[in-house]
């Protein structure tokens, strides 16, 4: 599986929101593989990581999001769930789980009750060791140009996170505890 040719079944090449979403891709993909190498006694699926880690934002097209050039229908926090779906489509169940899951710190059904969100009534929160490491490495970086990326710093992100509650924030706290990266 190539992701990259994946990616480009759904955005043009030449696109702001393509070169935005690679990046990003990358990124988060050159941390979760660095945590995973650091996790060996967990045993992840290393190219697993690779390849769901590189298109765990591939529903972001389908958003209104025009900050990053995307004017689909759907709010944002849809992305998670519209991603599981393609990739669905495309074969890759086990890789659309990763989208699906890694949307904030996973939304619960309490979650999307309590904020009234337009996603499918279920919990998507991550369960596999490559699912957190994914979601944990995503939260490093934003997807806010496409130029060159800088890591968040940790305090940054808690402060993020605790804005949607002191459960979320432990469940991020508890991942840098565990991946001490």
């Amino acid at each position: 599986m190539d992701p990259e040719n994946i990616l480009k079944k759904y955005y043009s090449a030449e696109s702001r929101t393509y070169n935005i979403l690679l990046n990003h891709s990358r990124m988060v993909t050159e941390k979760a593989l660095k945590i995973a190498r650091h996790m060996k006694h967990l045993r992840p699926e290393v190219p697993f990581i690779y390849e769901a880690a590189m298109l765990h934002d591939i529903g972001i097209f389908l958003t209104m999001a025009p900050e990053i050039g995307c004017y689909g229908k759907y709010p944002y926090v849809c992305h998670g769930f519209l991603g599981r779906e393609l990739l669905e489509r495309e074969g890759f169940p086990k890789h659309a789980l990763v989208c699906e899951r890694h949307v904030g710190m996973g939304l619960t059904v309490k979650d999307i009750k309590q904020k009234k969100f337009p996603v499918p009534m279920r919990d998507m929160v991550p369960v596999t060791i490559e699912e957190q490491i994914i979601c944990y490495a995503d939260k490093f970086f934003s997807k806010v140009s496409d130029s060159i990326i800088n890591e968040r710093p940790l305090h940054s992100i808690r402060m993020k996170i605790a804005e949607y509650g002191t459960e979320k924030l432990e469940r991020f706290d508890e991942w840098v505890e565990k991946f001490q990266i």
